[in-house]
């Protein structure tokens, strides 16, 4: 029994030292690569750059009051169109007391003295139609009493726009209505009624009634890095793409760039506007977060290969063409593909990665 359980051990460790060699042999063999195959085709390639902003109307007017007082009514509310002229909301004024008191001193002597140059006047009349005084001095009469009407007239108009900001003589004129000063649609009405507000002066912006802009004549305004506005110029085609419209785009063209740039956290911007191109049919708001797309280089019809078949040594290029290492010269990239200058035509093939099996 012994002696069975020995060879029977014989034989196992026999059998483990054969399958170690083999294994450790087919181990040793080199394993064969394969690599997948990449044909060169005629492609575009674009370089672009992107750029963060806002969208924003290009006429957007701040509507502010050219008297102090009080808002009384409200005419009209945010998203409502309006044309140059019409009334947004009118003010109330509250009269200065010192004012009012010598406007109706004013009245009080222009009337006294109309009263004394009319009878003046109704003495010389009389006199005048009896032929007792002649025509240059009754002229000279009735030329007193008008300038006597047109004072008193005068007085009663400058109180009642002490008092409520409103000349009777020229009604249509009056400063307490606030108006929209160009077309387009009110963005913000911050105001209510009842507030106070102040007109614009040397001292302050005054009070803003009402914020009107243009929405038919849209653009783009963004920020761009120092590093890539020397690459650009004024006039190049843009795509603005708005996310809250579902990542819808439109074209645009730049139409300027700063001259100055400003520093923001040790880099520097240069601010940016292009014009929109927007659909009769598509509204937009005023405030969208967008972005923009530049193409700053672009290559079109050219051979095509991805980046990932270059191989770069030094100051070469190569690629694997049918297994032999090829020269080739490269030209512009997108990150992913490149094109081909020297070395390869369209329909050459060239090994890719490493296929893992």
């Amino acid at each position: 029994m012994k002696k069975f359980f020995k060879i029977l051990f014989i034989i196992a460790l026999v059998v483990a030292v054969v399958w170690t060699f083999v294994y450790l042999f087919k181990k040793s063999k080199p394993k064969e690569k394969s690599y997948e195959t990449i044909e060169a085709v005629v492609g575009t390639i674009e370089k672009k750059t992107v750029v963060t902003g806002q969208i924003n109307p290009r006429d957007e007017v701040a509507v502010k009051p050219q008297v102090s007082g009080i808002i009384a009514e409200i005419y009209k509310e945010a998203g409502q169109t309006v044309r140059k002229g019409d009334i947004i909301a009118m003010v109330k004024i509250i009269p200065d007391v010192s004012s009012l008191a010598s406007c109706e001193s004013q009245v009080k002597m222009a009337k006294l003295n109309l009263d004394n140059v009319k009878r003046t006047y109704d003495r010389q009349k009389t006199l005048k139609d009896k032929g007792l005084i002649s025509s240059e001095a009754f002229e000279k009469s009735e030329l007193e009493y008008e300038q006597a009407k047109e004072n008193y007239s005068n007085a009663l108009d400058q109180l009642n726009i002490v008092k409520e900001g409103i000349s009777k003589t020229a009604a249509e004129y009056s400063n307490t209505n606030i108006k929209s000063t160009i077309d387009g649609m009110i963005l913000d009405v911050p105001v209510k009624v009842g507030n106070s507000v102040i007109n614009s002066n040397t001292f302050n912006d005054g009070t803003t009634i009402a914020t009107v802009a243009d929405m038919s004549d849209m653009i783009f305004e963004g920020k761009m890095d120092e590093t890539e506005v020397g690459r650009i110029s004024e006039g190049m085609p843009m795509v603005i793409t708005i996310g809250a419209m579902n990542d819808k785009k439109f074209d645009a063209v730049l139409e300027y760039i700063a001259p100055k740039g400003t520093q923001e956290n040790g880099a520097v911007f240069f601010n940016m506007k292009a014009k929109m191109y927007v659909p009769e049919d598509v509204q937009l708001r005023a405030g969208f977060s967008a972005n923009a797309e530049i193409i700053i280089e672009s290559e079109k019809d050219a051979v095509t290969i991805p980046e990932r078949c270059v191989i770069y040594k030094n100051d070469s290029t190569f690629v694997y063409k049918d297994d032999v290492k090829t020269p080739i010269a490269v030209g512009l990239s997108d990150g992913v593909n490149i094109v081909v200058k020297e070395g390869l035509e369209v329909g050459d093939k060239v090994r890719g990665n490493e296929v893992v099996k």
